[in-house]
């Protein structure tokens, strides 16, 4: 139950008494920006608010996801976008058109992010690019200036996402990453139900993702379409035609260009377990996969499993692009096996707690998620444009998305080298394996070159 909202000069605050799904009590007065409470529905309470002033934001990738982030950012009324940056003109032309016809901005459009920063110069900018590009053109952003908003995973490799990091923190800007599981209401109960010990002592957390597409088919190289930068669009990765099976939105399932499943599932259910643990980074990881049922041109695994060993227990990640059915009461998700109970923190279907002893119910908590594609980047732009004012951390700073990226990677590298590899987190090298830490970066393309760690 929430009651009286008051305000000091800078945030408001609301006074909040209520329960959780975790059995607490809460009384306390919880911060509020004016936009995280248009969010939470309690704008009546604030409606005279005098609006604040708005970021001159960039978007560089205007495709599906891109244009879901750059959303968020017109509904906060805090952003005005200045600019778009895509190189293939059938995403960025309607990118454009619906930003104009949203908000009334008409954002310039490039097709070189450099060019665009450059000439822009914006204090915002929306990274949301094929994984092989996080990097350099997060890298070049808060070089110029910018706060950034990189979506997930954060790097194509390891020694790419510490170059991240350190330019963040060189340029003192404020990057969040595209976690936004982190900010989910039931993600944020679970952990609170979880940390509280109500579960138990953890030994072991199991990480997964099922679905049930076919083998699929070859699909052959083609002429790329004539508004695509093709060359563009491959830059730092290694020269090869055009296939639509890449292009638009296939990428992920090229190796070349992201990590497959593990990559690109794995890293959001990795960040619910270094949300969980006190340890920082596994310390020996193995990982086998295959091609079983796929016959389509994709290069990533169909099957994957991986062991992460920790301090205090094991993790394991298992994805399969086939077979998924009702046998199985959750299709994605994190399974935490304690003492006490099995916790299953999923997505559309909430969190719920299945407890050893049957005479007790399970608990289970809804999920709170927007539209479209059932998600909380509302809640996690808000954060940013937070910290961007106070100059905290983000929730999801690009420290805590490298760690979580590097798990993913990690198990790619153990599958690269088809053996198990020992990790040393504090010094980020592969130890007693010199052909295994090689894998920890790849060759650029030229003229593009890998960033300096």
């Amino acid at each position: 139950m929430l009651g009286l909202v008051f305000k000091t000069s800078v945030r408001y605050y609301v006074s909040q008494v209520g329960s959780t799904p975790t059995g607490f009590r809460h009384r306390a007065l919880m911060p509020y920006s004016r936009r995280s409470l248009l969010a939470s529905g309690l704008a009546p309470y604030f409606a005279s608010a005098q609006p604040r002033r708005k970021y001159k934001t960039a978007t560089v990738g205007t495709g599906w996801w891109g244009m879901n982030i750059t959303r968020e950012a017109m509904r906060s009324g805090e952003c005005q976008l200045a600019a778009v940056c895509d190189v293939d003109g059938s995403q960025i032309r309607p990118a454009a058109a619906e930003i104009e016809k949203l908000s009334g901005d008409k954002p310039r459009q490039y097709r070189d992010y450099r060019e665009m920063l450059a000439k822009e110069k914006p204090e915002i900018c929306i990274v949301a690019t094929p994984d092989h590009w996080h990097p350099l053109v997060m890298i070049e952003a808060v070089h110029h200036g910018a706060h950034v908003y990189v979506e997930k995973p954060i790097s194509h490799t390891i020694l790419e996402g510490r170059a991240m990091v350190n330019a963040a923190r060189d340029a003192a800007r404020v990057v969040q990453v595209g976690t936004h599981r982190r900010v989910s209401p039931h993600n944020i109960s679970g952990m609170e139900f979880l940390r509280a010990g109500k579960a138990g002592k953890m030994g072991m957390v199991r990480a997964f993702v099922h679905n049930a597409s076919g083998p699929g088919a070859k699909t052959p190289d083609s002429d790329p379409p004539p508004d695509l930068d093709w060359d563009f669009w491959l830059g730092p990765a290694p020269k090869r035609g055009y296939n639509k099976s890449i292009h638009p939105r296939g990428f992920r399932q090229h190796l070349d260009y992201a990590n497959g499943t593990i990559g690109d599932w794995g890293i959001h259910w990795f960040d619910q377990i270094l949300w969980w643990t006190h340890e920082k980074w596994p310390r020996r990881v193995f990982s086998t996969a295959a091609r079983h049922i796929k016959q389509d041109s994709a290069t990533a695994p169909d099957t994957q499993i991986a062991t992460f060993e920790f301090e205090g227990f094991t993790a394991t990640w298992e994805h399969r692009q086939y077979a998924g059915n009702e046998s199985e009461k959750h299709p994605l998700g994190c399974y935490f096996y304690g003492t006490e109970g099995v916790f299953h923190m999923g997505w559309r279907d909430g969190w719920t707690f299945y407890p050893h002893n049957k005479k007790n119910p399970p608990i289970h908590a809804e999920p709170k998620l927007n539209d479209p594609d059932s998600q909380n980047i509302r809640e996690l732009f808000a954060n940013f444009l937070d910290c961007i004012k106070s100059g905290h951390r983000a929730v999801c700073d690009i420290e805590t998305g490298h760690r979580s990226t590097v798990m993913s990677l990690l198990a790619m590298v153990s599958l690269k080298a088809g053996r198990s590899v020992v990790w040393d987190g504090l010094r980020e090298r592969i130890v007693g394996d010199s052909a295994a830490d090689k894998l920890l970066s790849r060759p650029y393309r030229a003229p593009w070159k890998y960033p300096k760690v």
